[in-house]
């Protein structure tokens, strides 16, 4: 097996012939080369050590280093010159040499003691390397891995996100479907949200929490008795009471669900209006958001013109004539202008029609 690896560099062939021999008494593998030029096109990173001689003549040894520290080849230099100053010392030192040895070598114990410490910092410094370099991977193979985790954890996570809405949703939907007067309310109420949410042109995340409060907005009707919702005649004050408290109860089942917060406060919100009037805490229209704005014009036209037991259902130029009526007051003037803009399409029309 071969020993350290070993570049010198010196100009002078003789002395260049008798390091070498030395280098491979003591187990080196040598390569010789004669100038600067030749170290720079043979070195690599194979080599454990770089001797140079200084004075070569086209490109000197301080000339080679600086090459080599541009290069940030870390590989241990050692300077051995004829011209042993003081001041070429301190200069190879500067430029980062690892030592400084002066020809002829007389003392090969000294010699062979200076190659082994370099050889060791080189060694110290590829283990060091091949440990930042395995730690990099590391660091990258864990960083794809938890990135693939995440992405699998989103996924669950918007997945049991719409499977608790989908499944709150149809409880809703049961409910209605059980009273014919109610039947598709949640689902008209939603596809009027979504079209109004998308002429203002709300941003899409917007368009997701707007589409899951419709969805869920009559939620807290599931505690309230259906006897009071499907009664003919006019309701007691204590039955109305318990029919306005559905918002607040609706809030409260959404409370402990952190993802449906925005929700939540438009689930609570949604019989507000803007003056005051609404219910069940009388808030105003400052306390009041556009997704809370869009789904009180939404379900207030919904109810206008669905049937109802206790008295007959407004056509579409009604209700729009009562939410005009009411609009700067009770509902959102502008989202009943651009609501009305929207009366006479395709779309409007078809989801009104499975209405009668």
């Amino acid at each position: 097996m071969l020993g350290p690896r070993i570049l010198i560099a010196d100009d002078d062939k003789l002395v260049c012939t008798t390091i070498e021999r030395i280098l491979k008494m003591f187990g080196y593998e040598v390569v010789a080369v004669y100038s600067g030029t030749e170290a720079l096109k043979t070195i690599d990173e194979s080599f454990d050590v770089i001797i140079l001689d200084i004075n070569m003549p086209d490109i000197n040894g301080f000339q080679t280093l600086e090459f080599l520290n541009e290069k940030e080849i870390d590989i241990p230099v050692l300077f051995l010159t004829g011209g042993g100053s003081m001041d070429y010392a301190v200069k190879a030192l500067n430029l980062g040499a690892y030592d400084f040895m002066t020809k002829p070598v007389d003392d090969l114990d000294i010699f062979n003691s200076k190659i082994k410490r370099a050889v060791e910092k080189r060694t110290f410094v590829r283990q060091q390397k091949a440990y930042q370099d395995n730690l990099e991977r590391e660091v990258q193979e864990k960083t794809a891995e938890l990135a693939v985790k995440n992405q699998l954890l989103e996924k669950y996570s918007h997945e049991l996100e719409n499977a608790t809405i989908q499944i709150m949703s149809s409880f809703q939907a049961f409910l209605e479907k059980k009273d014919e007067y109610t039947a598709g309310h949640t689902k008209r109420v939603t596809e009027y949200s979504i079209m109004i949410g998308k002429q203002l042109g709300i941003s899409k995340q917007d368009l997701v929490v707007l589409e899951r409060a419709a969805l869920i907005h009559d939620i807290g009707k599931l505690v309230n008795e259906r006897d009071h919702i499907q009664k003919a005649g006019k309701l007691t004050e204590k039955e109305w009471k318990e029919i306005k408290e559905h918002p607040e109860v609706g809030s409260n089942i959404l409370e402990p669900l952190v993802f449906l917060q925005r929700e939540r406060q438009i689930v609570k919100n949604h019989h507000e209006r803007l003056d005051g009037s609404g219910y069940p805490q009388g808030k105003c229209s400052e306390e009041l958001d556009l997704l809370t704005r869009i789904i009180a014009v939404a379900d207030s036209f919904d109810a206008m013109t669905s049937r109802r037991n206790y008295r007959p259902n407004f056509s579409k130029y009604q209700a729009l004539d009562e939410l005009k009526r009411c609009s700067g007051t009770l509902f959102d003037k502008n989202l009943v202008e651009i609501f009305a803009k929207m009366i006479d399409t395709e779309n409007i029309n078809s989801i009104i029609d499975n209405n009668f």
